[in-house]
Parts: C-alpha cells; sequence; structure tokens
C-alpha cells in the first residue's frame, strides 16, 4: 500500500526477518522507550518472524524499497471475534510529523476491514514521553474509553482507546 505522508511516497508492506535491524533503529531512534520495552517491542517482532500469527508486522519505507521509516504490530485479541489489539507503532525520531505513522494505522485498518475485523483496541501510558502517541490516536478516531490510575507506578495511568471499524 502507498501513501503520500509528507516526506514522499510512503509504503506500507508486511515485515521481513532482513528488517530486523532496521526496525530496532526506529524503536532506539530517541529515548521515548526503556531497555525493557525496546526488549519487548523487538520480542514480538521476533515472535512474528518465526510464525507467530498473533502479531503482524508492518513497516513503512520512505519510497519503494526505501530505508524503513517506522512500523506497526498488531494482533487478534485472544477470545473475541473480531478484536484486534495494536500493540506498537513507532516512527524514526528524525521523520515524526510527517503522517507516516497515519499511513501506517490506516493501512492496518484497511487489513483489518478486509478481514472482516471490526474493532481495535490501544493501550498506552499518561506519562510526558507518550504524549504524541496519545494525540496519534484521538487525530485517528480513536477515543479514550478507560484510564487506569497508577496502572505501571505511581503517577502513570494505563490509558485505553477503541475504534470501532
Amino acid at each position: 500500500m502507498a501513501s503520500d505522508a509528507g516526506c514522499g511516497v510512503i509504503e506500507i508492506r508486511p515485515a521481513v526477518p532482513a528488517d530486523r535491524d532496521a526496525i530496532a533503529r526506529v524503536v532506539t531512534s530517541d529515548t521515548t522507550f526503556k531497555p525493557d520495552e525496546v526488549a519487548i517491542a523487538i520480542e514480538l517482532v521476533d515472535d512474528s518472524f518465526a510464525g507467530d500469527v498473533d502479531y503482524r508486522v508492518r513497516v513503512a519505507e520512505d519510497g519503494a524499497g526505501g530505508p524503513v521509516v517506522g512500523y506497526l504490530c498488531y494482533g487478534p485479541t485472544p477470545m473475541t471475534a473480531a478484536t484486534y489489539d495494536l500493540y506498537w507503532i513507532v516512527v524514526d525520531a528524525t521523520v515524526r510529523g510527517r503522517g507516516i505513522a497515519r499511513a501506517l494505522i490506516e493501512g492496518m485498518e484497511d487489513e483489518l476491514r478486509a478481514a472482516g475485523g471490526g474493532h481495535i483496541r490501544v493501550e498506552t501510558s499518561e506519562t510526558e514521553g507518550y504524549g504524541a502517541a496519545r494525540t496519534l490516536y484521538e487525530r485517528t478516531g480513536y477515543p479514550e474509553v478507560a484510564r487506569m490510575r497508577d496502572f505501571y507506578g505511581p503517577g502513570d495511568a494505563l490509558i485505553v482507546y477503541y475504534k470501532i471499524l
């Protein structure tokens, strides 16, 4: 899938094992994520490459065959008929604000609609480092449906967004 995301044509495609290092570079392109979060992000990518159908990874390339500038990981929510979890969406810090995350989300939503998916759940932190993510979810039509105080730690609530396609 191609999208004009303000920095040229962005190509969204399924990730392949050769993308692993580029995905790791994207996740560590700034200090948003702590080392344990980076480890979990890469673990899910590795699980996807190992054939785990619970994790689907898509990458955004800056032009067909260009560098990987973002990625998204999502999968079916266990014990639901048509609900999916968006686990990770990260864009390289050097190209943020150009519509790449929106293109990744729209690509995921198009795939899910085509496959009969009906709902998408996103969980995130209320800390300042996740402010841009929260703004993205709200701007792409994901209303906040729950907030659990002190979930991750004192002063760090779990915020749940939920979109019906």
